[in-house]
């Protein structure tokens, strides 16, 4: 899976276009990064900006980013509404996909570490990556604000985390951390009343709200019935209704689908019926997925289905487009990096036409990644076929993990098919390197040694992927709809060629390596995993020898 990392600072400078636009050059700059949005607020003369993308370049971007901010602000004439104690106020780090929240805390740390050594910036650090419990809280850390800052850093209890503890007049402190995603989340009402979107709103927030005690007369509190979740109730000019503003803190505390429904069942009590919802903001992919798999399930259809029918039944289901169109490819942050490679990308016809061309790629490692796409592709839709039929109500649950393994694995080996292209490419590229000096060789061949490496590693992954691609065909021929029998037999056929092809590929790869572990591990390991592949392949044909017999 492709590693991003989500990370949103505030600075303190919502005015100025062109200070913001010099913040922002520094983010836009950074190689594997993508701006994702820039938020200013005049009144409170705050950017949030977001930005995206590998662990290691969005900590550099986001040093960069606070090291300009840090010469383009001064905070001794700040001025604004919202709470700040630095020109960089807060930089939290987001775990999005392929990382976790551990590996965020590690970036917070280190970019805090820079912060506070190399631009002598006090930096403290919270929530996740905090040292102590107090420090999780951002209120705690910003008390006081900039203007306290002086004295404060007197306090034994208000020592930086990193840097020393000397008021920066020019750039302040900055608070940096790792917390969850926060999805900004709005359900809309068939009413004006903001009174009751008020109410709604309190019943549902993780913090409550507060009654009379007839007795005794004191205000007490009663919780709310979700977690990390924060809500308020507004009124829209623009839109003519209610709405309640969410914060959803965590999606795998409380999934968005669970807002939705708690929201429907407040206001059914109310007399008020949720007419649907709007995103702000961007939304991780799993978080989108979660929902559609929910209502899937509740209307008694399989999960097992392509991802694209996954966020098709969460924008229908939510009422994501109501108020505006909704593009997942724009909400969704993981499709903001999402580039289909180019063969995938054609029609089958091209495809077939660019194959049968003078080009030496796409070639056989494509095609194995192609028929292990296939071959996942007919165990999904064997699995699909099965699922709720009646006869195999014994299977519905294994039929219904079938088909949900399988979709992944089929957009696996279609990113496999450009990827097996593309370090092919690479090979070549190495090989074309000038080699007239002693210099030039020792570089071309250690270029060419590395590009070998990596196109031997993408069939070995394809390989290794194969023999998951064989176990679903053999489930799926041993218990899946008999009407779909020779469907499952292809695609044992299917998982056998991707394993064959890919080990011809390993081998043809290895074959010039200078004698060493990896050359011998790497042809040993492939050999054994296509023969595991063979064999469960050799299961499923004796499994429609014996249904298709005479």
């Amino acid at each position: 899976m492709k590693q991003i990392v989500e990370c949103v600072p505030n600075f303190s400078e919502g005015r100025d276009a062109g200070v913001i636009e010099q913040i922002t050059a520094e983010i836009k700059k950074t190689a594997g990064v993508e701006l994702l949005d820039v938020d200013p607020g005049r009144d409170t003369n705050r950017t949030v900006v977001t930005f995206a993308g590998s662990p290691a370049a969005v900590e550099e971007a986001a040093f960069q980013a606070i090291r300009k901010a840090a010469e383009v602000i001064d905070m001794s004439m700040h001025k604004g509404a919202h709470p700040r104690m630095g020109a960089t106020d807060v930089c939290p780090f987001v775990p999005v996909a392929g990382v976790t929240m551990a590996d965020c805390v590690e970036i917070a740390r280190k970019v805090a570490r820079r912060v506070g050594e190399d631009l002598s910036i006090p930096a403290y650090l919270y929530e996740e990556a905090a040292a102590s419990p107090e420090r999780r809280s951002l209120a705690y850390i910003r008390e006081g604000e900039y203007e306290g800052l002086p004295e404060k850093l007197k306090k034994k209890e208000f020592k930086p985390d990193y840097g020393k503890a000397v008021f920066n007049k020019k750039a302040g402190a900055t608070v940096i951390g790792a917390r969850e995603f926060l999805i900004a989340y709005n359900v809309n009402l068939n009413t004006r009343n903001v009174k009751l979107a008020k109410e709604i709103a309190n019943r549902m927030r993780e913090k409550g709200y507060t009654v009379k005690n007839p007795e005794t007369g004191a205000r007490e509190t009663v919780p709310g019935t979700l977690k990390a979740v924060r809500a308020v109730g507004w009124y829209i000019p623009e839109y003519q209704m209610a709405q309640i503003s969410v914060n959803l803190l965590n999606y795998n505390t409380t999934p968005l689908y669970r807002v939705f429904e708690e929201a429907e069942r407040l206001a059914a009590e109310f007399g008020v019926r949720v007419t649907g919802s709007e995103l702000v903001g961007l939304i991780p992919l799993e978080a989108v997925l979660q929902v559609g798999r929910h209502f899937l399930r509740k209307q008694g259809n399989s999960r097992g289905v392509d991802e694209k029918e996954l966020v098709r039944v969460a924008v229908q289901s939510l009422g994501l487009a109501e108020l505006t169109p909704f593009h997942p490819e724009h909400k969704i942050i993981e499709y903001r990096f999402r580039r289909k490679g180019p063969l995938a990308a054609m029609d089958l016809v091209a495809f077939c036409a660019e194959l049968a061309s003078d080009s030496p790629a796409p070639g056989g490692g494509s095609i194995a990644a192609l028929n292990g796409a296939l071959s996942a592709g007919l165990s999904a839709m064997v699995g699909n076929l099965t699922f709720g039929k009646k006869g195999y109500e014994d299977v519905r649950g294994e039929m219904e993990i079938v088909a949900e393994k399988a979709q992944p694995l089929k957009d696996f080996f279609i990113e496999a098919i450009d990827k097996d292209t593309e370090a092919f490419n690479r090979l070549m590229a190495a090989f074309a390197l000038p080699k007239k000096s002693d210099d030039e060789k020792k570089a071309r061949q250690e270029a060419i040694d590395e590009a070998t490496k990596g196109a031997t590693l993408v069939p070995f992954t394809v390989l290794e992927r194969s023999r998951t691609a064989a176990e679903l065909a053999l489930a799926v021929a041993k218990k899946g709809n008999r009407n779909s029998l020779s469907d499952a037999g292809v695609a044992g056929l299917a998982a056998a060629l991707c394993a064959e092809g890919a080990l011809y590929n390993v081998l043809i790869n290895t074959q010039d390596m200078a004698p060493g572990s990896f050359r011998s591990e790497t042809r040993a390991q492939a050999r054994n995993m296509c023969a595991c592949v063979l064999e469960t392949a050799a299961r499923i044909k004796a499994e429609m020898d014996k249904a298709l017999a005479d």
